[in-house]
């Protein structure tokens, strides 16, 4: 980064553009606003023709002067205006070249307030409109210095002193005649260019505020674009996750039970009509749960296409059925519960509830597929976290699910990984840690999640 410059030159600089963005160029202007630019100088050079015609006809005017003069200097003064946008600084020096030749052309012109607004409306426009800001500076300082040094001319070269003070009266006052005359066209001047380029940089800065925030709406609009492209995704994600766990959980149920019924159909037919039982309560169970994850898709509202309220999602008082329908599968399953303080289960948010629900309804449905175990163990547990305690809040909660068995693998039963990698989304989803894989006494497989809880308000949150 350059360093910053204190000298006059810089501070200039720094004032005509912006320091934060030092290389911005203001877009040339449309053709619509070039096309209003013509017309608003034809209307322009009416109104000024016409003022020159009433001036004249009040008296305003010199005697020795050719009364077209007044009216050429004006119309001269003002056609360029038409591309004072286009060609900005172009316009800025041709109009002070043609200011300082009109004026000694013309006297009535340079008197007139039309010619002493063209001129302020070519340098404002410069300022406003252009591109190179470095060659702006170039032609203001070049701009300021020629009319200092017209104005010195005039004072001291020429007899326009003389001229002006023709039909005065004697001074009065403790300055001099000329002295008095030198201050009031330096205030005037001073006035003049100070408030064309004052007006043109605050034209040029809102002209660069309003595409920054142009620029900004359309990152908020590309932003917001992306938000809601991700928030479609995880909800995908999010129902694909519960189909899964939906469909492997009773799907496995099926296969166990028909297999069971298979092998003692001829033997045991009351035997056999309990599995097939057992098929039809997990088929229908599974129907009415995918039926109620489509209807989230098929709807807006909370409610399912044909009216009827969505069914609500499972949460921790759902796990002591979920593991006595194991039992009708031919596993036996334990369920532990391990609370440090009592309550503490029946304040775990609804969210994270329904992930460990999902995450032991996968991991037994795993177990009952790919394991040779007829028995697991689900404990869930409470504590909390003594090493990340501090002065300023209660110390951190955990809740903590695990799910072992004591079987083997399985042959022949090699899943698609779908469902470990989405126990793995759902605890990273609440900021967990989840640990799968065979246990280390190397008979069984063991799954381990466990979830950061903290107090506020009075309640456990994630």
């Amino acid at each position: 980064m350059a360093p910053e410059r204190t000298d006059t030159a810089g501070r200039l600089n720094a004032w005509l553009n912006d320091p934060a963005d030092p290389l911005w160029e203001r877009p040339g202007p449309r053709a619509d606003q070039v096309r209003r630019d013509v017309a608003g100088t034809a209307v322009f050079l009416l109104v000024a023709l016409a003022m020159v015609l009433l001036s004249k006809n009040m008296g305003m005017r010199v005697a020795e002067e050719e009364t077209w003069r007044a009216y050429a200097a004006v119309s001269l003064m003002i056609l360029p205006l038409a591309l004072r946008r286009r060609f900005p600084l172009a316009v800025a020096l041709g109009s002070s070249g043609l200011f300082v030749a009109l004026s000694y052309f013309s006297t009535e012109a340079s008197m007139q307030l039309s010619f002493q607004a063209a001129y302020f409306a070519a340098l404002y426009a410069a300022v406003a409109w252009a591109r190179d800001r470095r060659l702006l500076w170039i032609v203001v300082a070049l701009v300021l210095l020629a009319m200092v040094l017209w104005l010195v001319i005039s004072f001291t070269m020429t007899s326009m002193v003389d001229g002006m003070f023709a039909n005065y009266e004697e001074p009065q006052g403790p300055l001099g005649r000329l002295t008095a005359a030198v201050l009031y066209a330096s205030v005037v001047n001073l006035a003049y260019f100070g408030g064309a380029l004052a007006v043109g940089r605050s034209s040029w800065r809102a002209a660069l505020q309003r595409q920054r925030l142009a620029e900004q709406a359309a990152q908020i609009r590309e932003q917001s674009g992306e938000l809601a492209r991700r928030a479609v995704v995880d909800e995908r994600l999010r129902i694909a996750r519960e189909l899964h766990d939906v469909v492997a959980h009773h799907v496995a149920v099926i296969g166990i039970q028909a297999g069971a019924a298979r092998r003692v159909l001829g033997k045991n037919p009351d035997a056999a009509t309990d599995a097939l039982r057992t098929i039809e309560g997990s088929s229908r169970d599974a129907v009415a749960e995918m039926r109620s994850l489509l209807g989230v898709l098929r709807s807006e509202t909370d409610l399912a296409p044909s009216g009827a309220e969505r069914a609500p999602e499972p949460d921790l008082a759902d796990l002591r059925e979920l593991v006595d329908g194991r039992a009708e599968a031919g596993l036996t399953v334990e369920l532990r519960l391990v609370e440090e303080h009592p309550g503490d289960l029946a304040d775990v948010p609804p969210p994270l509830g329904l992930s460990i629900y999902r995450t032991v309804q996968e991991s037994l449905a795993n177990v009952a597929r790919h394991s040779t175990a007829t028995k697991a163990l689900v404990t869930l547990r409470t504590g909390t976290d003594r090493d990340g305690a501090d002065d300023a809040g209660p110390a951190p909660r955990w809740v903590e699910v695990e799910v072992t068995d004591d079987g083997r693998p399985r042959g022949a039963t090699e899943g698609s990984g779908f469902g470990l990698r989405g126990i793995r989304e759902r605890v990273a989803l609440h900021g967990g840690d989840a640990e799968i894989g065979p246990r280390r006494t190397g008979n069984g497989w063991r799954v381990r999640a466990r979830f950061g809880l903290r107090v506020r308000d009075g309640a456990l949150v994630p």
